[in-house]
Parts: structure tokens; C-alpha cells; sequence
């Protein structure tokens, strides 16, 4: 099969599982179990994967592929980024306010003073909460939190989200500014 055209991530496979070929895959799906309903699962360079089972364990799903087998044929997979065509997503199951996480990615991230910080290059979950990792030209990228206070507004059609820069840990708050106070050195006593 041809490369995917507009690839969506889908799950990363992990370890083999067992000795008949099954491997452990961490799923970006809400339900994880749902990894195979999106028809077949492709990689970068063009592989295409048939799921044939899933089903839960702790923290990924197990899943058999229709032609690996054995523990060798899965082990050959570990590290292995799994895809559909974002044709393949249900766009009408989504709400007004819902998106996919993909449609983030090339958004431009603007303040609430129309500044630019960048564009949308990814997003992580390392564990303590969702984050964009924001990258401008000639600069280093850098993560901010997605969260509520960060991410103000998400315009997918018009290709931005508002961020605040403060939130997001791109700017600190201005300390010595109106109404804000200062703490007096302390005085010498003559000790």
C-alpha cells in the first residue's frame, strides 16, 4: 500500500506478549479496545496490519495481527507507530466543542495580544497531563500545558488557538508593576 496521505497516530506497539505473536500497544483511542475499528493500521513506510483481536491489560491493549504469528514476527514490531487515514475518522460523532487531537497539530498559538509563540508540532502525555509542544521559526521548541488556563480558545477551521502566555509558562507575570508590592530590606541593627 501507498503512504498515507494524512496519517493520524493511532498506537504505539510495545513488547511482544506471549509466544504466538501478540504484541502490547499503547492506544491514543478514548476507549483503547477500539484501536482496531478504524479498518486497517498502517505504518510510516506503507505496512498495513489487520487487527484480528484486542483486548485489555493494565495499561494497553493486546492485540493479534492477522500474519504474525510467533514471538519473533511481534518482537520485530516493538517501537512500531501505527496509523489510519484521517478520512477513516468519524467526524459526525464529534460535538460542537470536540476535535482530534491531530487537527491540533500545524495550529498556529497566539496570545490574547495576537502574538505568535509558534505552531502546534505535537502532543504529549508523559504522565501528569496533556501537552502541545509549540515550535517557531528559529526557535527551540518548548511545551506548554493543555490545559484550561493555557489554552484559552481552539479554532481548527481558522488554524489557531489562543493561548495565555503567562498560563503557559512563556512569559512571567511583571512583579514590580501597578498595585503590586515590594518587601523593604531588611534593616541592619547595628550587630
Amino acid at each position: 500500500m501507498a503512504k498515507l496521505e494524512n496519517p493520524v497516530l493511532m498506537g504505539t506497539v510495545g513488547a511482544a506478549q506471549g509466544l504466538r505473536g501478540e504484541v502490547r500497544v499503547k492506544s491514543f483511542t478514548i476507549d483503547p479496545t477500539a484501536i482496531g475499528d478504524y479498518g486497517h493500521l498502517h505504518t510510516a513506510d506503507g505496512r498495513s496490519f489487520e487487527v484480528l483481536e484486542v483486548r485489555e491489560a493494565k495499561n494497553v491493549v493486546v492485540v493479534r495481527f492477522r500474519g504474525v504469528n510467533d514471538r519473533n514476527a511481534a518482537e520485530a514490531l516493538n517501537g512500531t507507530d501505527l496509523y489510519i487515514e484521517r478520512d477513516n475518522l468519524p467526524d459526525d460523532e464529534l460535538d460542537e466543542d470536540e476535535f482530534f487531537y491531530a487537527d491540533l497539530e500545524g495550529l498556529e498559538a497566539v496570545d490574547t495580544q495576537g502574538r505568535s509563540h509558534g505552531t502546534v508540532t505535537g502532543i504529549f502525555d508523559f504522565g501528569a497531563g496533556d501537552l502541545l509542544e509549540l515550535k517557531g521559526p528559529g526557535k527551540r521548541p518548548v511545551l506548554i500545558p493543555f490545559s484550561e488556563a493555557a489554552v484559552l480558545e481552539i479554532d481548527v477551521e481558522g488554524g489557531r488557538l489562543v493561548i495565555d502566555a503567562i498560563a503557559a509558562g512563556l512569559e512571567e507575570e511583571e512583579q514590580n508593576g501597578p498595585g503590586s508590592r515590594r518587601r523593604r530590606p531588611p534593616e541592619d541593627d547595628g550587630d
